[in-house]
Order: C-alpha cells, then structure tokens, then sequence
C-alpha cells in the first residue's frame, strides 16, 4: 500500500493542477507545488497546530496557556513591510486520510449508510486551513507564533462525488491563495485513492484572518508574491472573491430590497396561493406538490463541552460546522424523503466566538428547491442563560440533491419570502460554479 500511494504521488501534480480551483471552467491553473512535501497524518495536524501557539492539551490548564501568550505581543509585525513575502508554495501542505491502509480510524468517519460523514471532513478541512496559514506566516526564530489565526468565512465547497469511500486514502492538499493586510485566502482540496490513482473529490476556499496572541485585535501576515503567470491569475481571482463577497453583501436582503424580477416571484407566490373561493388576502392555500416554508424547519441544542475547543479554548469552528450540516442534511433528508447528498457549501461567516459552557442553539428549514435540489439554511445562535439573551453566531447555507424530484417550498410571510429569495440567490450563485 506505502508503495501504491508513492507511485500515486508521483502522478499526482498534474491531476492536482486540475483541480486546485473551484472546479469551474476556465480557472486558473495552478503549478505543480508537490515536489519535496512530505504528507502529514491528518491526526497530527491539531497536535501540529497546538505546538505552534503553545496551547495545553489539559483544559484545567488552559488560563495559564492564554496568560502565557500575552508575553509574545513583543513579537508582533509593525507593519505588513517589515514581514518577508511568501511564495505560495511556501504554505504548500498535504495531509493524509488514511481510511484504507488504517481501517483502526474508519468508524470515526463512518456514517450509517457506509460512506464518510462529511461533518468530520469540515472538521479536517477548518484544522488544515488553519495550519496552512501558520505555515505561510512561520518566522523560523520564533518557537511559538504570536499570531492568533481564527477561521473568518467558509467561501464555498463544491463536491464534484456524491459518495465518499470509507474504505480508501483521502488526500487533503492546500495552501494560501491570497492575502490582504490581514487576511488569507486558503484555497483546499481533497483527492481519494482509486485503482492506483487519486481523483479529486471536493474543492474549498476558506478565509483566514489574523490577530493577536489574545484574540483581540488583528494583526498582520507576510504578504504573498505570486511567481508566475498562473499564480499571478490565481491571486487575482482571489481579489475578485472578495469584491464578489463584498458585492453579495451590499446586497443582501437585510440591508435592499428585492429587485423588480424578485417582487414578481414573490407577487406570483402569493397570487397562486390565494383561496379563490373567497374574496381575502388572508386566506391562503397551498398548491399541490408543495409544503409551507415553516413546516421544513427542524432544531437542536448543543452544550458546548471543553472537549470541542480550539486551540484558543474557544470551540472548534469545524465542530460547529459539523452540527450544523448534520442539522442540514435531516431537514434535506426529511423533506426529500430519501436519502440526500451534499452538493455545496457557501457563505458560511463566523460573526462571533462560541465560548466554552455555551448554549448552541440551532435552527433550519428549507428555503429554497428547484427540481430535486434542496436548498437548507441554518442559523445557529448562542443563550446565555444568566442575561437570557441570543446572539447569532453562524448563518449556514447547504445545497443537497434528492434521489428523486422534491415539493416545491412555498413562503406564506414577508420574511419566508425573502429567505425564500435568498435561498434562490445562493442556489444559483451554486449552480454557476458547478
């Protein structure tokens, strides 16, 4: 098997060069990066990344861990100028999976229906993402870096496989793609062992943001300086990721109102579900083949135990994202009626820390289906329960596909509505990169 997977590597460049972007026609290709990498053990990256930042592995130690931090302030960049560029190729990482040559680790990832549980693959790939960032900002005179590098925002994960196989290699590969003062864009990829040969499974992109020993305030990173005209494209398209991301959030439907075309398909809904029986606004049927918005929605509590931190005693983003998608793919399961597979993730942003105790609150419904695409939004918040207020945490958005044609969902208020209409915002935004 050693022998399989080093031949494989061997062939591996110039698949890799396929399918290190989003998967989308037309984008940039990047080079080879493979030569001299030695694979990590996807169980030694959380340990990698503890030595990093000096983290304890003991919770009860774990204040003492964080005072400890405040004495690496000194270390910080004063200027972004006065930190050496990076090559991409600097922050080059692969990371094994090895589901086939070590079935000891398979019933971790195993789900019911015998394939991986993509909720532990979000896990690896936050933990990897996070890694590759402290790669591309490693000073080598310094044992501990003073950089606290936290996940920002989930971009996009598009799956190109329904099925992950648990009982063969999976490869994760990835580096930094772009940065900005304080920011990195990690651009990931994950490949599984066929008949000799790895063929590429998902792509993500994942921004990262710096700030300091404490998490307090941010901080800067070594700029990156692209070497060729591939890496050049490759840079740039991360620019254009964060105008687009800019774009979608000036207009979002919580800040402008619907466009012409979106109050007609709102106007359509509600005129196909008026009783025409009576002569009201309020009486509303539902047409058949559909299902009312508010009846999708599922939800779940999580407490928040120390075994799920991160390595700044927060909890885990990857864990959070995990729920979450397990959350997802019930209200899909549910409401298809079969079993649902994951098609993309996007536009997951983190607006605050989940602290250790907390109480997660998540909720779900679906917003949006086209045929038998379901897509499921789920909003998690944290309650405190001395103050008993709410605070949002996350907004997730999770496109699922249905063995067989689904009822269409159908908004009855205002605010069904444009969830409805935001579903079908990033549906399509799914659909272009797929």
């Amino acid at each position: 098997m050693l022998a399989t997977r080093l031949w494989t590597r061997r062939k591996l460049p110039s698949l890799l060069a396929r399918t290190l972007t989003s998967g989308t026609t037309g984008s940039p290709e990047l080079p080879d990066m493979n030569e001299g990498h030695l694979p990590l053990h996807v169980n030694n990256v959380r340990s990698r990344l503890r030595e990093i930042v000096g983290a304890s592995t003991n919770w009860r130690d774990h204040v003492q861990a964080m005072q400890e931090r405040k004495a690496l302030y000194t270390l910080l960049a004063k200027r972004q100028e006065d930190l050496p560029p990076r090559r991409m190729k600097d922050s080059y990482l692969e990371v094994i999976l090895p589901l086939g040559s070590q079935p000891e680790i398979r019933e971790k990832y195993l789900n019911v229906h015998n394939s991986v549980r993509f909720g532990r693959i979000l896990e690896d790939l936050d933990s990897l993402g996070v890694l590759i960032c402290y790669t591309h900002t490693k000073q080598e005179m310094q044992p501990k870096s003073p950089l606290s590098i936290v996940t920002a925002l989930v971009d996009k994960i598009n799956l190109c496989k329904r099925i992950i196989y648990p009982d063969c290699d999976i490869k994760f590969t990835g580096n930094v793609s772009w940065v900005g003062k304080t920011s990195m864009e990690v651009k990931m990829h994950m490949l599984q062992l066929h008949d000799g040969d790895y063929s590429p499974v998902l792509d993500a992109t994942f921004v990262m943001v710096a700030r300091d020993p404490e998490n307090k305030g941010p901080a800067f990173v070594n700029p990156l300086v692209p070497e060729s005209p591939e890496e050049e494209e490759i840079f740039n398209q991360g620019e254009l990721n964060k105008l687009k991301r800019i774009d979608f959030s000036t207009a979002s439907l919580l800040k402008m109102a619907p466009t012409a075309e979106e109050r007609n398909i709102i106007h359509d809904i509600f005129l196909n579900t008026l009783d025409t029986r009576t002569v009201s606004f309020r009486s509303r049927k539902l047409p058949p083949n559909s299902v009312w918005m508010e009846d999708t929605k599922l939800k779940g509590l999580q407490i928040c135990h120390p075994q799920e931190r991160n390595i700044f005693n927060r909890i885990f983003g990857g864990f959070l994202m995990r729920k979450a998608f397990e959350l997802g793919w019930a209200i899909a399961c549910s409401y298809g009626g079969s079993r649902p597979f994951i098609v993309s993730v996007d536009d997951i942003m983190f607006q605050r820390p989940v602290e250790v105790g907390s109480l997660l609150l998540l909720s779900g419904q679906v917003c949006y289906t086209e045929k038998n695409y379901i897509q499921v939004r789920v909003h998690t918040e944290v309650y405190d329960a001395d103050t008993r207020d709410h605070h949002t945490t996350n907004i997730f958005h999770f496109t699922f596909i249905s063995e067989n044609e689904v009822p269409r969902v159908v908004p009855k208020t205002y605010g069904e509505s444009m969830l409805y209409l935001d579903g079908k915002r990033h549906f399509a935004a799914v659909m272009k990169e797929i």
